[in-house]
């Protein structure tokens, strides 16, 4: 800056802005308990008193410079700034599907506050704004891996409650494959179901021993990777994703670290106490229709078109008590409704254990707690290798009959971190912890606030706004 410019500052007022900005960016700074920013202030001590560094030196071009320039300073702010709000304080997030109906209602927005449980601390700092791992268009990563930082969380309001609501990123996506219409899938529950097809005469697990089964599970595993691994140009290669950048999942929490869960007939124990079902907890009823459904009472139900599909294709449709107690007193419109029953067991986690659980009867299962420890065996160890493998870093194998835990022959096992069961309300149309098992505390992002938009993918223009919903609090939908 020219000597004649910076004659016509107020040096008082640039002090006192100086002040005010340093005092807030050190106290964010305590926040976050990340010294490394204070790379930062002798920059804003230059914006606000030296001015050595001509930040916006395109104001003194001419023509197009100036207009072009203008317009991407303009820009990039506006991404910075983003970038920061959604890293830190609050992001939006879209119901994509039915999975907590009808709770939460497909084309719900959702105001997400990270301060409630603490935002965390960016382990691939290195990301494009407004994407979350890929970027659109070109269909590549929108993240750089390096560097990559350590799992870190700022103090917050408080902690995950029992029944809260909560946006986590998807435990089983740090591995998948990389063809568009597979990343969705689960890529262990993939390969298994591939082992199977190749190797369609299963032993009956309860025939081996331990240390058979998990040779056996192994091996059928195995057998479904290498037929992705085959098959690139159908599943493309396999692609492995950092913690925070794994897609978004939203469920309800529905156990929490130290407690023991059990579901029976349908029902989530807690240390032996039923917990209380959500309001609008939904079940898949075998449903048979004399005639169709009048649109009205579709609309006064809640049933979409989504749930008419399952009908069709499959027999069943999900419907909340109040729904099944109306469709069974209308005995000019149903013919017969049934609760569903499926009693498969393939794809319930741990996908490698040999449980006999279900999803309407599953467990007692243990969930871990930060500090706590467990005697590990080779019958419990499917459901917590995961934990000591994946997600705390540590190397894990089996030989001999004995488990091996970094080189050392492990008896027990004492979790690094906090862990969570999350469930659906859509209780027989939600993928969720029965399927993927436990959420751990570095995957939380936020708690839901409140819906701030609401659109029914089912209708178009003003008559799909769902008008009741907007700014409603997600904390009061029980």
């Amino acid at each position: 800056m020219e000597k004649k410019e910076k004659e016509k500052l107020n040096m008082k007022v640039q002090w006192t802005k100086f002040a005010i900005v340093i005092i807030l960016y050190l106290l964010f700074l305590v926040w976050l308990k990340s010294w490394l920013g204070l790379i930062v202030v002798p920059f804003i001590y230059d914006i606000y008193i030296t001015k050595k560094i001509r930040w916006q030196w395109w104001k003194d071009a001419e023509g197009p410079v100036k207009f072009i320039m203008s317009w991407i300073d303009a820009l990039v702010f506006a991404l910075v700034a983003v970038y920061f709000i959604n890293l830190f304080f609050f992001q939006n997030y879209v119901i994509p599907s039915s999975s907590l109906e009808k709770s939460l209602l497909t084309g719900d927005y959702l105001f997400v506050s990270k301060v409630s449980y603490g935002p965390r601390i960016p382990e691939t700092p290195l990301t494009l704004p407004l994407t979350q791992h890929t970027l659109p268009i070109f269909e590549c990563k929108s993240y750089i891996e390096w560097p990559h930082w350590d799992y870190r969380r700022a103090k917050g309001f408080g902690k995950v409650k029992l029944n809260d609501i909560v946006v986590f990123n998807y435990p089983a996506g740090d591995t998948l494959c990389a063809a568009p219409q597979y990343q969705a899938h689960d890529f262990y529950q993939l390969c298994y179901q591939l082992g199977y097809q190749i190797y369609p005469q299963r032993p009956n697990p309860d025939s081996l021993s331990a240390m058979q089964r998990r040779m056996y599970f192994d091996f059928i595993y195995q057998a479904g990777r290498q037929e992705v691994e085959r098959n690139q140009a159908e599943y493309g290669e396999i692609i492995t994703r950092p913690a925070d950048r794994r897609e978004n999942y939203v469920k309800r929490c529905v156990g929490l670290p130290g407690q023991t869960l059990q579901i029976k007939n349908r029902i989530v124990y807690l240390d032996g106490k039923a917990n209380k079902e959500p309001d609008n907890v939904q079940y898949a009823y075998n449903l048979k229709l004399k005639q169709n459904l009048p649109e009205e009472l579709m609309e006064d139900l809640g049933i979409t078109m989504e749930d008419l599909m399952s009908l069709n294709t499959a027999g069943y449709m999900p419907l909340t008590k109040r729904a099944v107690s109306t469709l069974a007193k209308r005995k000019d419109l149903v013919e017969s409704i049934k609760i569903s029953d499926d009693n498969s067991t393939l794809d319930i986690y741990p996908l490698n254990g040999n449980t006999h659980w279900t999803r309407d009867n599953y467990g007692p299962v243990w969930i871990p707690a930060k500090g706590q420890s467990i005697q590990l065996t080779l019958d419990n160890l499917p459901i917590y290798e995961r934990c000591i493998r994946t997600y705390e870093g540590n190397t894990l194998e089996v030989a001999d009959g004995k488990i091996i835990i970094n080189g050392k022959v492990a008896t027990s096992y004492t979790f690094k971190l906090d862990y969570y069961w999350m469930m659906g309300d859509n209780r027989h149309n939600s993928l969720d912890s029965r399927y993927w098992g436990f959420v751990p505390e570095d995957h939380i992002v936020g708690k839901p606030i409140f819906i701030w938009w609401s659109s029914d993918p089912d209708r178009n223009g003003f008559g799909g706004i769902r008008w009741s919903r907007l700014f409603r609090f997600v904390d009061n939908i029980k």
